[in-house]
């Protein structure tokens, strides 16, 4: 056996099956036997189900739980059999030759223990770990305390990444990424496989270091590409991502320094912890806030001119008002009616001008009403209502403003579609135009660009994937859900040019998205475009592997990778049902837990019960949700699922489970999520 390929795979069913495909063409290109190990860790998602249908040749090992990256490999490497193994991550694309590349420098380098390759992002653009260097205490403290962003090329501040190197020559270096980490079975049987105190990140740096003090090196080879996406599995941004990371750091330098060192670089390195996540969490709540805080402003500043200008001009006593007015009523006024237009919808996407009106009419009216009960707090009717017209003033203008300076048009409520293009046959632009319509994707589809060695082909007929191969995932089920609509032959009308003409076509067609045809494309050809075509104007990449239902991309390293599949118009995901959602948890938490005296004695679990009400209330939990099914956006763990409700004569398989999850999620209202705390009471206590 020439190469051991090893996939660990957590809920990517989408990334997992294009990863697998260019695995198998590398693979054909090899020439050489391989062996291709999937490791699940207990995927919900059907990525299983797909694997047994659309790759039979895969050894299949599937865990029960997810004990960790670090554990998943090493059950496959312990009974892989080839004289080079690879450790491969689930959101990468490999050329065509990057397998026969690797494996021929590796023969002709035989003190080359481990190896890694240019590495891009779903953008075409390269990505710095790639090559790093030991992350020694030093080299550590830069890192975290931003020196190397800021000093990238630096031979002191810029050693994580090694930005001193050129990125398009072959270097020795010290840590490989784990996301493509080739290495010989003699220097693994040598130094040992991953270590298993590392759930997820730092396993690569600690093995690279071993194999280098094993008497080995590292090379980084820049000769073959992969595309990594990056930014699935654990969203980078988030303050998961901060710890997980640096105390990898700490177990590092524990195992690796000497004691002293270790203590004082562990205590360095919390520190630094708590400071990146504290900005992580800052960095995120004022994302999110800003918006809400602009428009707190605009409104602010114009009370304060309305409030000047009613007390020079139309108040029967010219005096001021007190200096409570602006400390205190008018930061309430603003409170109620930004609160108001937030549960209106007036921050969803697209913006209506109706919702910002009707929340901000709201608020005014409760506003008035309330101002009836305090004598010391009524100030003026009139600057309440004109406080009121300026509110809705404020927030549609600088939408608008917003939206002029984006879009240069004043058509605010609607939603600008992408133009899009899409590289391939006419065949299989048809095929993407049909999963586009059934996703009900916001796109203008432009045309299709034929690759030149298409221009002569005979069109082939395009079918969709067929629902069995994916049984127990979101696609599937809601292609079963959806009848299969007829394909209509592409016009000779839709055809914009070759793929030599792509550039002169993304500038005069004002493209915004390409999307590759895996069928008519390789990955040597989509990586070689994705980094040759011009970086403005900006235009995202997307690609559709062969007979898949998925359209993937992803807009940069620190992204998750998206996907276009039917799931997207669930009735669950949208924003204003995601926000009804979390009210009626937070109301039926709080109404639980007064009547917590009596209903506790109801309850089968009594001790879960108080804690799922306080997870519920803080945001943890949700009551009603999904626990079968993989959710296409991160939503908080369910207590109930809408498949406990059903009455069957037998226990429901696991895929009908995750159907009448579809369907739930689909079709959802509030209302059913009432109808099933109600008919599960006894059982709110559960895990």
């Amino acid at each position: 056996m020439k190469l051991s390929v090893v996939i660990v795979n957590y809920n990517v069913c989408y990334f997992l099956e294009q990863a697998l495909l260019s695995v198998r063409r590398a693979v054909e290109k090899l020439g050489q036997p391989v062996e291709v190990f999937v490791v699940d860790n207990n995927s919900v998602d059907g990525s299983v189900a797909m694997v047994k249908a659309r790759f039979p040749e895969v050894i299949l090992i599937e865990n029960k739980d997810n004990p960790g990256f670090s554990k998943a490999n090493n059950q496959a490497l312990r009974i892989a059999t080839g004289e080079y193994q690879l450790l491969l991550n689930p959101d990468t694309v490999v050329e065509e030759d990057t397998f026969r590349i690797c494996c021929e420098f590796m023969d002709a380098h035989p003190n080359t223990g481990g190896l890694g390759v240019k590495m891009l992002d779903g953008q075409g653009k390269f990505l710095p770990e790639s090559k790093r260097g030991l992350p020694t205490p030093w080299v550590a403290f830069y890192k975290i305390f931003g020196l190397a962003k800021l000093f990238p090329r630096s031979r002191r501040f810029g050693r994580y990444h090694l930005g001193f190197l050129d990125k398009d020559q072959t270097h020795e270096i010290e840590v490989l990424s784990g996301a493509f980490m080739l290495m010989r079975k003699a220097t693994l049987d040598q130094v040992g496989l991953l270590d298993e105190d590392y759930f997820m990140y730092g396993e690569d740096i600690d093995l690279s270091y071993r194999i280098t003090q094993g008497g080995w090196q590292n090379h980084y080879l820049p000769t073959t590409r992969i595309i990594h996406y990056k930014g699935e599995s654990t969203k980078r941004t988030s303050v998961n991502y901060v710890f997980v990371f640096y105390r990898a750091m700490v177990i590092f330098a524990q195992k690796h320094f000497a004691p002293g060192r270790a203590g004082t670089f562990s205590l360095l390195i919390n520190a630094a912890i708590w400071l990146r996540a504290g900005a992580a969490v800052a960095e995120r709540l004022l994302t999110q806030a800003a918006p809400v805080l602009l428009d707190a402003g605009l409104i602010y500043g114009g009370m304060y001119f309305l409030k000047t200008y009613w007390e020079q001009n139309h108040k029967y006593v010219p005096t001021a008002y007190p200096p409570q007015f602006m400390l205190l009523a008018v930061p309430a006024y603003i409170a109620v009616w930004l609160s108001a237009a937030y549960l209106s919808g007036a921050y969803d996407k697209p913006t209506k001008t109706a919702r910002i009106v009707r929340g901000i009419f709201v608020g005014t009216v409760l506003i008035s009403a309330i101002s009836n009960f305090f004598d010391a707090w009524r100030f003026s009717k009139a600057l309440i209502i004109l406080g009121g017209v300026w509110a809705v003033m404020a927030l549609v203008g600088r939408r608008l403003v917003a939206h002029f300076l984006r879009y240069r048009d004043l058509r605010l409520s609607e939603r600008r579609q992408k133009n899009v293009a899409i590289v391939g046959s006419s065949a299989e632009s048809q095929r993407v135009r049909h999963l586009l319509e059934q996703a009900a994707v916001q796109a203008r589809i432009i045309g299709y660009i034929t690759p030149q060695e298409q221009e002569a082909a005979p069109t082939r007929a395009a079918e969709p994937a067929p629902a069995s191969v994916y049984p127990a995932g979101y696609g599937a089920a809601a292609t079963a859900l959806l009848e299969p609509e007829p394909m209509v032959a592409a016009s000779p009308d839709d055809l914009l040019g070759e793929v030599r003409q792509l550039d002169e076509i993304i500038r005069i067609y004002a493209l915004d998205e390409l999307i590759f045809c895996g069928r008519d494309l390789s990955a040597s050809q989509i990586i070689s475009l994705m980094v040759s075509l011009p970086q403005q104007p900006p235009v995202a990449f997307k690609i559709l592997p062969q007979d898949s239902e998925y359209i993937i991309g992803s807009s940069s390293k620190d992204s998750p990778g998206d996907y276009y599949t039917l799931d997207i118009t669930l009735n669950l995901f949208r924003p204003e049902q995601v926000r009804n959602k979390r009210l009626l948890d937070i109301v039926t938490s709080l109404l639980l837990l007064l009547g917590a005296p009596l209903l506790l004695w109801l309850q089968q679990q009594k001790g879960g019960f108080l804690r799922n009400c306080l997870r519920v209330l803080t945001g943890s939990r949700t009551w009603v949700g999904l626990r079968y099914a993989a959710a296409p956006q991160r939503l908080a763990r369910a207590i109930l699922s809408p498949a406990d409700v059903a009455q069957a004569a037998a226990p429901l398989t696991a895929a009908t489970r995750r159907r009448l999850e579809l369907l739930y999620a689909k079709d959802y209202e509030p209302g059913t999520d009432l109808r099933i705390l109600l008919r599960r009471f006894r059982w709110l206590g559960q895990e």
